[in-house]
């Protein structure tokens, strides 16, 4: 007979565990230094043409077109120095290992993310956060469409999903209904889209920020239930709304 755990944590990267948006922000500013700000824009839409194709971001890939347009560029070489040495465990949010570290003795906690197959591994690596799920990663191209693939290597009576994506939290519940638990913390620039926000279903826990689930009740936390109030000098308790009717 199969095993199977009874709950599994499936947990985002990009603006879920690391602030992303900081890198691209820190990206920017270095493109703008070495390249010059038209050179800089022309980056970006090249970048934005291949995620639009392939429906991931591919820093890389942006990079590799970018070479074939400026083939005398003598900044490349740092362009991809900086990319490939960037610090980051420096961009881990505020209480993400702390947060893995507490879900823990629940059950297993697996990264699950969209990317390419050598920048995303390489920032899941050098951030801390593959060590800190014992090596737990999994990297597709449409995660949300990978869900039977998810169960196969990870069965489980239950799951617990935290992004920051509602259209990927509502693609995974409509697969998976009652078995799934949606964590929605509301972090990035996609969590602040008011068009995102619009568009699709609430999810079934909103937080503030990761960290939040660092003390969370997690049994309450599964059923919906109200938090209970949070001890004094921990006030993360108060910022997790269960939503779950």
């Amino acid at each position: 007979m199969e095993f199977r755990h009874n709950v599994v944590f499936l947990v985002d990267v990009d603006n879920t565990l690391l602030d992303n948006d900081r890198i691209v922000s820190d990206l920017m500013l270095y493109l703008e230094h070495e390249v010059g700000p038209v050179r800089q824009q022309r980056y970006w839409t090249i970048f934005e043409e291949i995620r639009a194709r392939l429906g991931y971001a591919d820093y890389l890939g942006a990079l590799q077109r970018y070479r074939v347009e400026n083939p005398r560029d003598s900044h490349l070489l740092q362009l991809s120095s900086f990319l490939i040495d960037y610090p980051f465990a420096d961009r881990v949010y505020p209480g993400a290992l702390d947060t893995l570290e507490h879900l823990r003795p629940f059950g297993p906690t697996v990264i699950l993310t969209d990317g390419d197959v050598v920048f995303q591994p390489l920032k899941v690596s050098r951030s801390g956060l593959s060590e800190a799920v014992d090596g737990r990663v999994l990297i597709y191209v449409h995660k949300e469409q990978m869900l039977t693939d998810v169960e196969e290597r990870y069965p489980a009576e239950h799951y617990v999903m935290i992004d920051d994506k509602l259209r990927i939290l509502a693609a995974m519940k409509a697969v998976w209904g009652r078995r799934l638990t949606t964590v929605f913390p509301r972090q990035g620039h996609y969590a602040e889209d008011p068009r995102e926000l619009a568009r699709y279903s609430a999810a079934d826990v909103l937080v503030q920020r990761i960290g939040d689930l660092a003390t969370a009740d997690i049994n309450q936390l599964l059923l919906g239930t109200p938090q209970e109030p949070s001890p004094p000098g921990q006030p993360a308790n108060a910022n997790i709304r269960p939503v779950i009717q």
